[in-house]
């Protein structure tokens, strides 16, 4: 196949070889830093083996444009084949005498199509948090239904293998809150209060925050990444062909595990961060065990300690619907998977922070 080729002559321009896509290498180059002569031009196709489309729309684009520059212009020479192909391609074009260049959007016009497109999302979750809440009642209508073997798997996964990571993290924020308040109590001689401020900073605040905050990262981006998996690889279109309802399998189990787990590790959380104050207390201060504990008695009360369990299910709940719903909004390939997961884990730690300011303010108000 010989590659296409194009010399001017005078006022002849003579194009030779196969003028088809894979041998038009350069040739829309050539055309156009072409010094084409004043008068009229003559185009003799004599030469030329083939042509497809791709050729056929070259060769009228040059002849075109030498017509709406005031030239004579004639294309000869061309077989049969050819000579159709030219005429198609010239019947077809619209008339559009400047190139259409997109205009990228505007600020505003940016701002807008991010706010619809925020709105449709939200609009998705609310229904999905409806979807939820209707599986929910019908399965407790009939309790056969609710899947008591996934809930324990997810409670194994959810609970039981987070407790490593849970305790090490708040053992060292214990250790952290007591090395730094100790240090000022120990220039005033208030020792005793480092017990006030690691019982209350970690019962009231951190240790729910931080259990929260790891969940949401360890077990939240799990459940997008799986319901996101099966997605892709249609395994959610799969249950719902055999007449299973996706939330009723792979959603209200996972809300009802961290409903149940997330409490607990708050209080295994609790435990560990004191444990963390008394052994830093006891290293900087001098504060022994037993003193430690007789002081947390009157320093932290059972109000204190049950405003920070009651956030870990409002936690628990909204870190399985975002974690279940991002998952469900997979598209695409294994790309997809990590885009959502990604958006899934800081949409929770978001709405947790949100959450624990609102319970902040209302117990403000409450006088809790």
């Amino acid at each position: 196949m010989d590659a296409a080729d194009i010399t001017l002559s005078g006022s002849t321009v003579r194009c030779t070889g196969t003028w088809t896509a894979q041998t038009l290498d350069g040739i829309d180059a050539r055309m156009r830093s072409m010094a084409w002569p004043t008068g009229a031009v003559r185009f003799d196709l004599s030469g030329v083996a083939a042509v497809d489309t791709v050729g056929a729309w070259l060769l009228y684009r040059a002849a075109r444009d030498l017509r709406d520059e005031g030239r004579d212009v004639s294309l000869d020479g061309a077989d049969e084949a050819s000579t159709r192909l030219l005429e198609l391609v010239e019947s077809k074009q619209i008339e559009c005498p400047q190139p259409l260049h997109s205009q990228p959007p505007g600020m505003l016009e940016e701002i807008g199509r991010e706010s619809v497109d925020q709105a449709r999302i939200y609009a998705s979750f609310f229904a999905f948090i409806g979807e939820v809440a209707s599986t929910g009642v019908t399965s407790l209508r009939h309790p056969r239904r609710i899947r008591w073997q996934q809930i324990a798997h997810e409670l194994q996964q959810a609970g039981v293998n987070a407790l490593p990571i849970v305790g090490l993290l708040a053992f060292l924020l214990g250790v952290v809150i007591a090395y730094q308040g100790g240090t000022v109590l120990r220039s005033y001689g208030a020792n005793i209060f480092i017990v006030d401020i690691v019982g209350l900073a970690m019962v009231r605040e951190l240790a729910p925050l931080i259990t929260a905050i790891i969940v949401a990262g360890r077990t939240g981006s799990a459940y997008t990444a799986q319901i996101g998996t099966m997605l892709v690889t249609e395994e959610v279109d799969a249950l719902r062909s055999i007449g299973i309802a996706p939330q009723e399998l792979l959603v209200l189990p996972k809300m009802i595990a961290l409903t149940i787990a997330l409490p607990l590790l708050t209080v295994y959380a609790d435990v560990m961060g004191l444990v963390g104050g008394i052994v830093m207390s006891q290293s900087l201060l001098g504060i022994g065990a037993t003193n430690f504990v007789d002081r947390l008695a009157d320093a932290v009360s059972v109000r204190s300690f049950l405003s920070g369990i009651a956030k870990a299910p409002v936690f628990a709940v909204f870190i399985a619907l975002v974690g279940c719903f991002q998952g469900f909004q997979t598209t695409g390939s294994a790309e997809g998977v990590g885009r959502q997961t990604t958006i899934s884990v800081v949409q929770s730690i978001f709405l947790v922070i949100v959450i624990d300011a609102a319970f902040s303010i209302a117990f403000n108000h409450l006088g809790i």
